[in-house]
């Protein structure tokens, strides 16, 4: 019988110790080190560097998951040019649900709900993204996310239910690059 690997689909070169992933995990933590202390002493860089260095060292392949750095610029582009039309989302939820604090018959206008969907987005990313933007957005948020893809989000009401999936997990997966038309 044929068992797979303890880490099915990653090979034990992809398992060991990878320069690239591991310097840009330090830069990225170090930068928000300095910047978030403020001390440039040689003692608190010190400890910067110590500190950033073990994370780095346990936690490099938790923040660069890709194997190569092919097309990740493109991705960075669509990502920021996503995050406008997310803004609007949220600005527009924020409104909705200002208005549905303040009317006279709340409790006859809210109707929360558990939806449940399965996405048809295949990255990983790409399904931690669209949950993320789920729950950033007032009135709804992810409860539940399977490697699937399944999804249980919870809304306040019907309003912020009717969009789910919907225009945000077409745009959340043309950032990831998968088409769904």
């Amino acid at each position: 019988m044929n068992t797979p690997p303890p880490h099915a689909g990653r090979t034990k070169a992809d398992s060991g110790f990878r320069l690239v992933p591991f310097a840009v995990t330090f830069a990225v933590m170090m930068t928000t080190w300095v910047a978030l202390s403020g001390k440039l002493d040689i003692f608190h860089l010190s400890l910067g560097v110590i500190s950033c260095v073990i994370v780095s060292l346990f936690s490099s392949d938790l923040l660069i998951t890709a194997t190569t750095f092919k097309g990740m610029p493109g991705l960075w582009l669509r990502f920021f040019l996503y995050l406008p039309w997310l803004i609007k989302e949220i600005v527009l939820a924020n409104l909705h649900l200002l208005k549905l604090v303040f009317h006279p018959r709340l409790l006859d206008e809210i109707n929360p709900k558990l939806i449940q969907f399965r996405s048809r987005m295949n990255d990983d990313m790409g399904l931690v993204t669209f949950a993320n933007s789920i729950t950033l957005t007032p009135g709804t948020i992810t409860v539940s996310l399977s490697v699937f893809g399944d999804y249980v989000v919870h809304a306040i009401d019907d309003a912020s239910a009717e969009p789910l999936p919907g225009e945000m997990e077409k745009r959340v997966a043309t950032v990831f690059g998968e088409d769904h038309d």
